[in-house]
């Protein structure tokens, strides 16, 4: 069943795998528009592999995945890009030898013309504009992923895959990460938040998913969930 044209994303019965592994079991998953969603778990639930099969990145995925009434199972990446889904993958991927500058336009060239520029990313990361003629490997971890996250941004996305974030930065950049969500649902975009982070996650989520194994082990939303259930659910047992 596809999706509505306004609903930015449907996935049903979704699996994908490596090789003979199996890594992501049925998954059901939707974001409502203007809905930021988390999806939380332990390392290896499939959160990534997840992720990968929205962008169709991952080795082998069957089910099915509509964003805004389209079947990304037919697309590749860049026209999944082009009709408004961004990913801030794992490991930011930055062009290491390119300056801060040159990285963020790429998402601007591969993306979608809307109201976010590379003006409104320096505005927001104030850092990223004083260090703009920098090479990225210059720049520290939290840098980087403000890069990585202006470039995204820069596509202009409907929909926002952001996987991990938060990973390995220092709590104050973290932080600042984190402040910058509403100010992007603000823009009209929808967002799908991957993270390990727990409190973090579910504080800026309006539903969360919990993965465990590669299967959804709990639905709900953060102000009606008991911490000692969503524990069970992430650790299993």
């Amino acid at each position: 069943m596809s999706g509505a044209d306004d609903e930015p994303l449907r996935v049903e019965k979704l699996n994908v795998y490596y090789g003979q592994f199996r890594a992501v079991h049925d998954i059901d998953l939707t974001v409502a528009a203007g809905e930021i969603v988390s999806v939380i778990g332990a390392n290896g639930a499939g959160k990534t592999s997840f992720l990968k099969a929205i962008m169709q990145q991952a080795d082998r995925a069957e089910g099915s995945i509509h964003a805004f009434g389209l079947n990304l199972r037919t697309m590749s990446t860049p026209q999944i890009v082009a009709a408004g889904v961004a990913l801030v993958p794992e490991g930011r991927r930055l062009f290491p030898s390119l300056t801060v500058a040159e990285n963020l336009r790429i998402g601007w060239e591969i993306g979608r013309r809307g109201s976010i520029t590379l003006d409104r990313i320096y505005s927001w990361f104030p850092v990223l504009a004083e260090r703009r003629d920098q090479p990225a490997r210059r720049l520290s971890g939290g840098q980087q992923q403000m890069v990585a996250l202006g470039r995204a941004l820069l596509a202009n996305p409907r929909l926002l895959l952001c996987d991990e974030i938060s990973l390995g930065l220092a709590p104050v950049v973290v932080g600042q990460l984190y402040d910058i969500l509403p100010k992007i649902r603000a823009e009209g975009i929808s967002m799908i938040v991957i993270e390990q982070d727990v409190v973090r996650s579910l504080a800026v989520a309006d539903r969360f998913y919990c993965f465990l194994e590669g299967a959804v082990s709990l639905v709900g939303r953060p102000q009606d969930a008991n911490r000692d259930v969503i524990m069970r659910h992430y650790f299993g047992g």
